[in-house]
């Protein structure tokens, strides 16, 4: 395992950005959510990924945004810069300005849209590791993206030094769990980026949890990684079982919405966010409602 990947375990909170009705950045709120999640005992926070509304925000506003965090954090924990693009040119650039105000990783997720080969996803990630010097997590979430890196691809990155980690996001146990044999070895970590499923794969190997629910549930969610890594199955089981439902909720409609939502419910941030993503539907207001008080997110 490499150094850097021992660093980085636990429970990773792919954190939301706070935003104004208008739709402009809280950084504010963006500040009081670090300080929050770091009391709660997040292990770490990826900053701009999917939850955090990377698609929707400017060069400049992304840049910012992982800046800010890693000035509030200042080194209690460490923080990872999403600067995944579908252009390998972006991402270089994105991964070099993370590197240059001092993200300690970068999580890539694979381009999405233009639909690259399984070489050219293999050249977009060896591109970028060969331009900058930064521990890299790749991330693999083909509901999302429309294009599904193979277990053999990510095997094959491992042996590039700098690429330490990948996020599989496809909720598919038994794939993970080829994964992490094909990966013996080799010194790559694997996140779960499932929480439905975070709890199964950290039993198999997993090193921690790239999560949406650590948003509304940090404490939660550190404690089931952290009996996960252990081996305390049972108390990992029961803090799995307290947010299940929440997990599930949380997809009702596309992330970040729900858990944006949640959170202004639980009085943490504003009701912003942008286009062409809405404020959650009223239909789901109230089941998300319960689910937060059922899970003891709320009273």
């Amino acid at each position: 395992m490499t150094q850097q990947a021992q660093i980085i375990q636990g429970s990773i909170v792919a954190i939301v950005t706070p935003m104004f009705e208008d739709g402009s950045v809280d950084w504010k709120g963006l500040e009081k959510l670090v300080e929050w999640h770091i009391e709660q005992g997040t292990n770490s926070i990826v900053a701009v990924g999917t939850t955090g509304e990377a698609s929707t925000l400017s060069m400049a506003e992304h840049t910012k945004v992982i800046k800010e965090v890693i000035r509030v954090a200042n080194k209690r924990i460490p923080i990872i810069a999403g600067t995944g693009a579908n252009s390998t040119h972006e991402a270089i650039e994105l991964t070099k300005e993370a590197k240059d105000i001092g993200a300690d990783a970068a999580l890539l997720v694979t381009p999405y849209y233009n639909k690259p080969t399984q070489e050219g996803l293999y050249q977009h990630y060896k591109a970028i590791a060969e331009a900058v010097d930064l521990p890299i997590i790749l991330y693999n979430v083909p509901g999302r993206t429309g294009v599904d890196m193979l277990n053999e691809t990510v095997i094959r990155l491992a042996d590039i030094s700098n690429i330490v980690g990948v996020k599989d996001a496809t909720g598919d146990v038994p794939r993970g769990k080829e994964l992490l044999d094909g990966l013996q070895g080799k010194e790559m970590v694997v996140y779960s980026g499932d929480d439905a499923t975070a709890r199964e794969l950290i039993a198999l190997g997993a090193q921690g949890n790239i999560s949406v629910t650590a948003n509304i549930a940090p404490k939660i969610m550190s404690e089931l990684c952290a009996a996960a890594i252990a081996g305390n199955t049972d108390l990992a089981k029961e803090k799995d079982a307290q947010v299940a439902k929440l997990n599930n909720i949380l997809f009702c409609e596309s992330n970040p919405i729900p858990v944006k939502w949640a959170l202004h419910e639980m009085e943490l941030i504003g009701t912003g966010i942008r286009l062409p993503l809405t404020p959650l539907a009223e239909q789901y207001r109230t089941p998300l409602r319960e689910e937060l008080k059922a899970a003891g997110v709320i009273q």
